[in-house]
């Protein structure tokens, strides 16, 4: 099996500013959403503008770069967000505040000190493309099997996780789990957490579809 990584090397974003305000993408429980879909993606929406329920997932499978791509190349994801999550809640800011909360930067949780994951959070239309669907996409775009570590990017900030936002989609997510393993598509077992979502701080605006802004639809980075 060929895998397209998540992994990419971060040194040519070196000149950025990091100091870009930075907000919460979206602190909600469940996987329902109303639709708030940015100027730049209405296209990719039918009836953009209309009131329209969509649905959340989030997933973290390395650099969130790479997996920001290849979500949204599927039809029926509307808006795609990277950011961080899953990490513990700061006893004193880490970064901008966003909505009173402590947000953590990039160079903090690349420390991997703040037990945030590079993660993405995909808002997608159900009547065109399903929960399942996007876990098909998941399983394909990374390697499950290794802790902690996607191409040349280590540590936990890269970690494999599905942070699902419904029972529903924690059920489907096992399920899904459990075929591979029974099927054994992989050739070791698959570490990729599974666990609820927590609250998601959107990355600063570089990070933000980095890869379109510098013309490329993947990381280079493969492995066989």
């Amino acid at each position: 099996m060929t895998f397209s990584m998540g992994g990419c090397p971060k040194k040519d974003a070196g000149n950025m500013d990091d100091s870009e305000k930075q907000q919460t993408a979206s602190d909600e429980p469940n996987g329902s959403v109303q639709s708030e879909v940015r100027s730049e993606d209405s296209g990719k929406a039918e009836g953009a503008g209309e009131s329209v329920k969509y649905e959340k997932a989030t997933f973290a499978a390395g650099c969130f770069w790479g997996v920001e791509a290849s979500f949204r190349a599927v039809e029926g994801v509307v808006l795609t967000t990277v950011g961080y999550t899953g990490g513990r809640r700061a006893t004193r800011p880490l970064g901008p505040l966003a909505e009173g909360r402590a947000s953590p930067t990039y160079q903090q949780v690349c420390t991997g000190k703040t037990g945030h994951a590079e993660a993405v959070e995909v808002i997608y239309d159900p009547n065109k493309v399903s929960f399942e669907d996007l876990l098909a996409v998941f399983w394909k775009i990374h390697d499950p099997t290794i802790l902690n570590r996607q191409g040349p990017d280590v540590g936990t900030q890269y970690r494999s996780a599905i942070f699902h936002h419904t029972p529903e989609q924690q059920a489907l997510a096992k399920a899904s789990v459990e075929k591979l393993e029974k099927d054994r598509v992989f050739k070791r077992p698959i570490v990729t957490q599974i666990v609820p979502a927590a609250p998601f701080y959107k990355a600063e605006e570089y990070h933000q579809r980095y890869l379109e802004k510098q013309g490329k639809n993947t990381c280079s980075s493969t492995v066989h």
